[in-house]
């Protein structure tokens, strides 16, 4: 690709232009070209000429084609993409926190001096900003053995725009416990956590946010602001100053008296806010008065930049068109006495271009003058951009053929070094000879180089030709930087921490609500319980070391669940008949599982050549998850008993591409596959995919829906009976009983729940003998998955894909400026909208509005209560591009899949559930563009506690926001009853989901052959202060969680594991947590010999063997043992077991403790020869 770059160089034109910078030429002006060309000529500016570049584009679509496409010639550490959102919307609201992150690296490479390409689209140049004086004062520089004084950092991380918590889970958050400072900065992978010896700096390492575990050492570390205004109290405080004054000219300059009164109540509001230290939520409003002077982007960069404008004239269109949707969004909130009159929003375009002294070069696809420039040098490259080939093999070598007669070099990128042999291959066979080369070259001839850019182009006046993967095969290959995403696993696993507040599940006692941890001290030694209130303000003090026995209450989203009486008969006949439930599910499973192990079916071949080749062509990169199930897969269909696999992943997760893969293997065994969907649009929708994915395989397909006539289905069913029909995509139509199948061998079910009982049926029957893949798009929990283990084949794809970006999420007050822009915008990039409109009543009087607001779209309406064709016939004319905004009811929640739609408006949100609106957020960001969801709720209105709570949520509602985790955890209670039968809902929500997978694993266990042995609890009743004190774990979600670490401890390796773990985590642990070390350490030993329990009484600790543990030990042994110790120690029976008295009047605590634990430990070496085997 370097090549490449220096090659174009050899264009005179082009070299003028660089040689036109080195001379300090102020305006130059680039025509011609078109394409990834463009790409090439920024990367040789950057590199001939040694400047920092800006390159301005006119949106932030145009901005992230550029940055990936520079992405492959530019180094990682020094191209840096500032993607501002040109809708004024994006402001008012709660957004994402990936944007932000990726402006704010950008800022921090600025000040930093070093060099760099800065890919900015013109939203991002007008931009209000603090001074770069400012932002410098806020890198905070940390290194070893440096001094850092909280006291005077923490205010300081706070102005920085980060927020204390008690664990850092998600970027901008910090916490402190004693001398140990956790932060993670937005613009780094992993957080950092820095330990202090009293103010030194003693070690700075990063820790994994999923364990809380330390993983690498670092020598230093910058941390910059997590937000893009800080301010501290005296630029609060100017702001306040300037809006007083604002305020009291707008009160003059306006008429009417509510407005006036509006006006008065709100901008006071904020003023007040200011004045106490706080950022008003809509702060960007005041940017420009906190701040003298405000500055934009140009000023954070050095004096000897270098300006690069692609497409200026696009640029000035694009400026004006957001004055005019600022300026009308600027009457309309004024009206409303929202805003003073005078206030800047954001700096002027012209202004700034008139201002700055920085070189410029335009990039222009046409030669022609633009307004208000005057290029001093005018360089003309004719390009023409590279056409599609669309995998049209004999095309493509007549062209090449064509430019080889021309002399031209002919540049194919592929990659990497797999695709590029693949390439080779491929043009082989259709007679082209390419070389692969690690450097272009000028000479007539074909040569394919590693490589990617978004398009080909055509250089006459070079006489090159590059033409790129995308258009030889209309496959994607693109690669995104991104952010490590937390796996599901991980987000369904921390929805179980506990809050005060929560409902939890005791076994024995029922539901109940936890009231947090407590320290109470008893027969004078601490201990810290958990506090549970019941019905009738019964209270339970649950000690931690029984933490097993309680759980968090998790059912259906929305409802409370029904608290019990302690001691009342209730809880126990409802354990009772969920039990007796489970214990019918779980025959039925096993039942089920033996007779299709018992079935014969038929085993499929292993992998042809032609299985790999088709692999092979799969134009992306695909997941670990994706390819343990083809493994898991093929595995079954490879067996001779029948498959039953169920596939389940996210919407979006490449679920489709394994079982493309299956239906692939099958049909090269010479067998038919059928794929039975729920709708007749998913139908079409699979036929289209699956027709593109088997291109120029001999494979014939076919639908069955009530979109084919007649004539089609008669020829289909023919087709299936004769055997000439290789693969069948259909509804229930394929259920009918005029459907025989020659041979079939796979059957694909897509979403079985959503089809009827009858159905379900006629699938069962059809579902003898034959491998059954069932794909779902509801995720299931884990525990369920592990307590399934044995009796149900599952597989779980738990990662998205690499190139998808993250929704952009907004959370806002309803708008009809704001949607207007919305929705314009998605227009202006060719997208489409779904508008989501939950109320049938008047959803086409809200299209009409939608029309009246962008008379430019096509507006259609669906709801669910329309009959079954009129909403395929309104759904397929929008999945066929005839309209641009689709209003519709939550029908859109399931199912179709749109990759041109990239908008999502929800009104109403906080009307919805979260796992509602997180599946309709999955609807959007189908495709590699960003994609925008806006959850509104209307002004003023004023909502319940759970709508509130819910629109938090939903404002938290990013990849690592705990709104996530309660979409995922009722998603999961959904998947639960998908799986075991919708009665089972029930049941699950009267005993938590926890405790019902709990009982469903004994169940499943039992029936498999007994229970295993359970080795008998270890009992602990010593006057110790063992116990985890707040000064050294303040939060109580930890602390519990450190206790069931403690709880589950199973070995001395497992001990010191935790040690570390507690270490790293919060420093060095006090006297009370080390007594639970070393009651820890006794219980491993105690299982080994079988004792159970060790109690102190009345000057006295007495180890208890049980029975089988007495009859394993060797008396002469156990007396060398107790004679070391003289007096203190003695032997003794009661009833049939044995135990070892320890006299502790004289010992003070750690002496007799040490005493005890020698003792257990050296008992190991008592035991009968026989019983150590």
């Amino acid at each position: 690709m370097q090549g490449l770059r220096k090659l174009i160089l050899q264009q005179n034109e082009l070299q003028s232009v660089i040689d036109g910078v080195k001379e300090g030429i102020g305006e130059q002006l680039v025509a011609g070209l078109s394409g990834s060309m463009r790409t090439l000529v920024i990367a040789a500016a950057a590199k001939e000429t040694d400047k920092s570049l800006i390159v301005v584009t006119h949106n932030l679509l145009q901005a992230q084609k550029l940055y990936e496409d520079l992405s492959q010639l530019v180094e990682e550490d020094q191209l840096f993409l500032y993607p501002a959102n040109e809708l004024i919307a994006s402001e008012l609201g709660v957004a994402s926190p990936e944007l932000r992150s990726q402006r704010i690296e950008t800022l921090n490479h600025m000040v930093s001096g070093r060099q760099g390409v800065f890919v900015v689209p013109m939203a991002g140049l007008r931009k209000a900003l603090p001074p770069s004086t400012v932002w410098k004062k806020l890198q905070l520089h940390i290194e070893m053995g440096s001094e850092l004084d909280l006291e005077k950092e923490l205010p300081l991380l706070v102005q920085m725009g980060y927020s204390r918590s008690d664990m850092v889970s998600a970027p901008g958050e910090f916490s402190l416990r004693g001398g140990i400072l956790d932060i993670y900065p937005l613009t780094e992978e992993d957080p950092v956590r820095i330990e202090l010896f009293d103010v030194e700096v003693d070690s700075i390492r990063t820790f994994s946010i999923e364990d809380q575990r330390s993983k690498e050492k670092l020598s230093h570390v910058i941390i910059g602001p997590a937000t893009e205004s800080p301010v501290d109290a005296v630029q609060l405080s100017r702001a306040a100053e300037q809006l007083e004054k604002s305020l009291s000219s707008s009160l003059k300059k306006v008429k009417k008296e509510m407005t006036k009164e509006q006006l008065m109540q709100n901008i006071k509001a904020d003023i007040e806010k200011m004045r106490n230290g706080q950022k008003p939520e809509q702060f960007f409003k005041y940017t420009q008065l906190a701040y003298e002077p405000s500055v934009s982007l140009l000023d954070y960069v050095s004096s000897d930049s270098l300006l690069i404008f692609d497409e200026l004239s696009r640029i000035q269109e694009m400026n004006e068109r957001l004055e005019k949707e600022e300026a009308e969004w600027f009457m309309s909130v004024l009206e409303h006495g929202e805003i003073t009159h005078d206030l800047k929003l954001a700096h002027s375009l012209n202004e700034l271009l008139a201002e700055t002294s920085l070189p410029r070069i335009y990039l222009s696809l046409f030669l022609r003058h633009i307004p208000n420039t005057s290029p001093q040098n005018i360089a003309n490259v004719p390009c023409k951009l590279m056409q599609n080939f669309h995998g049209q093999m004999n095309l493509l070598a007549a062209e090449v053929e064509r430019w080889r007669k021309n002399e031209m070099s002919v540049v194919f990128l592929a990659p990497d070094q797999e695709r590029s042999q693949k390439m080779q291959s491929v043009l082989r066979d259709y007679g082209v000879e390419a070389a692969i080369s690690e450097k272009p070259g000028r000479f007539a001839g074909v040569q394919i180089v590693r490589g990617a850019l978004n398009t080909g182009f055509e250089l006459p006046s070079l006489k090159l030709a590059v033409i790129t993967e995308e258009e030889v095969f209309n496959k994607k290959t693109r690669k995104m930087k991104r952010r490590q995403k937390l796996s599901n696993a991980e987000r369904i696993k921390s929805y179980s921490e506990l809050n005060p507040g929560d409902y939890v599940v005791h076994v024995n006692h029922g539901i109940g609500k936890y009231l947090g941890i407590e320290t109470l001290m008893i027969k004078g030694v601490h201990k810290d319980y958990l506090h549970i209130s019941y019905q009738g303000n019964d209270k339970l003090y649950v000690p931690v070391d029984q933490i097993e026995l309680v759980q968090k209450y998790v059912g259906s989203e929305g409802k409370d669940p029904k608290m019990y009486k302690l001691g009342g008969n209730d809880w126990k006949r409802v354990k009772k008949r969920v039990e007796s439930s489970v214990k019918d599910i779980a025959d039925e499973l096993i039942k089920l599982y033996a007779e299709r192990e018992a079935t014969k079916g038929y085993a499929f071949a292993p992998d042809s050549d032609m299985q790999r080749e088709f692999e092979l062509s799969f134009p992306y990169q695909e997941t670990d998850d994706q390819l343990r199930s083809i493994v898991e897969i093929k595995r079954d269909m490879e067996r001779e008993r029948p498959m039953d696999r169920l596939l389940c992943g996210d919407v979006g997760y490449g679920k489709t591409e394994v079982a493309i893969r299956a239906a692939f293997k099958a049909i090269m065994d010479g067998k038919q596959v059928a794929v039975l969907v729920p709708t007749t649009i998913l139908a079409q929708q699979h036929f289209e995919t699956i027709k593109e994915r088997f291109n120029g395989y001999p494979i014939n397909i076919s639908l069955l829906s009530r979109f084919r006539t007649k004539k089609q289905q008669t020829e289909t069913t023919k087709g299936l009976k004769n055997g000439t029909i290789d693969l069948v995509i259909g509804t229930h139509r394929l259920l009918s009983k005029d459907i025989k199948f020659a041979d079939l061998g796979l059957l694909i079910v897509d979403e079985e729940q959503r089809f009827g009982v009858t159905h379900k049926e006629k699938i069962k029957q059809l579902k003898t003998n034959v491998d059954v893949l069932t794909l779902t798009a509801t995720p299931i929990p884990r525990t369920l998955h592990m307590s399934m283990l044995g009796v149900r084949d599952l597989s779980v794809i738990e990662t998205p894909p690499e190139n998808r970006f993250p929704v952009q999420t907004y959370v806002m007050e309803y708008n009809g400026i704001f949607v207007k822009e919305a929705i314009e915008r998605e227009l202006a990039r060719d997208g489409q909208v779904y508008f989501l409109y939950n109320r049938v009543e008047d959803i086409e009087r809200k299209a009409e509005e939608i029309s009246m607001l962008v008379p430019d779209a096509r507006v259609a309406y669906a709801h669910g209560q329309m009959g079954e064709s009129e909403l395929e016939a309104v759904i397929l004319s929008f999945l066929d591009g005839e309209f641009d905004v689709l209003v519709t009811t939550t029908i859109i929640e399931t199912g179709v899949d749109i990759p041109s739609v990239n908008t999502l408006i929800v009104h109403d949100a906080d009307r919805m559930g979260l796992s509602q609106l997180y599946q309709l957020r999955g609807r959007v960001g189908r495709s590699n563009r960003v994609a925008y969801a806006y959850f509104t709720y209307r002004k003023d209105k004023v909502l319940t506690e759970i709508a509130e709570k819910r629109l938090q949520a939903i404002k938290e509602f990013t990849e690592l926001g705990s709104g996530f985790k309660i979409a995922m955890r009722d998603l999961s209670i959904r998947g639960a009853g998908n799986l075991l039968g919708a009665q089972q809902h029930g049941f699950i929500d009267s005993v938590g989901f926890d405790l019902y997978s709990q009982m469903l694993k004994e169940a499943i266990d039992e029936r498999k052959g007994g229970a295993p042995a359970t080795a008998p609890l270890f009992e602990v009743e010593l006057e110790l202060d063992a116990y985890i004190p707040d000064a050294y774990i303040g939060d109580s979600q930890q602390k519990i969680e450190m206790y069931k670490r403690f709880r589950n401890i199973e070995s001395l390796e497992e001990i010191e594991e935790l040690k570390e773990e507690m270490i790293d985590r919060f420093g060095d642990y006090p006297e009370q947590v080390s007594y639970l070390f070393t009651v820890a350490e006794m219980k491993v030993h105690a299982r080994a010999i079988k004792l159970t329990s060790i109690k102190q009484s009345k000057g006295e600790v007495v180890i208890y063997f049980s029975e089988e543990g007495t009859n394993e030990i060797d008396g002469s042994k156990v007396f060398q043992v107790t004679n070391r110790y003289g007096r203190i120690v003695g032997l003794g029976m009661e009833g049939s077991q044995l135990k070892i008295s320890l006299q502790i009047n004289r010992l003070s605590t750690d002496e007799w403790l040490s005493i005890a634990s020698d003792i257990i430990v050296e008992l190991k070496t008592a035991r009968k020869a026989e019983a150590t085997v």
